[in-house]
């Protein structure tokens, strides 16, 4: 289980990289807007982004 923690958390972070490498000036617009978000908004848009990933989740590795 450990391993696969660490997989993911290594994933993670390459599909981060890809985003700065690829697209930096669009990866600093999109971080501007979330930092003019106020905390009740960032609190939802984080919500959204946890359920979104457990049921991708549950959905690839199966019930």
């Amino acid at each position: 289980m450990l391993v696969e923690l660490l997989s993911a958390l290594c994933l993670v972070a390459v599909l981060e990289g890809l985003f700065l490498f690829v697209a930096p000036r669009g990866w600093r617009q999109a971080v501007e807007q979330l930092h003019r978000l106020p905390d009740r908004g960032l609190r939802l848009l984080g919500g959204v982004f946890v359920a979104l990933g457990l049921v991708s989740l549950f959905l690839v590795r199966g019930f």
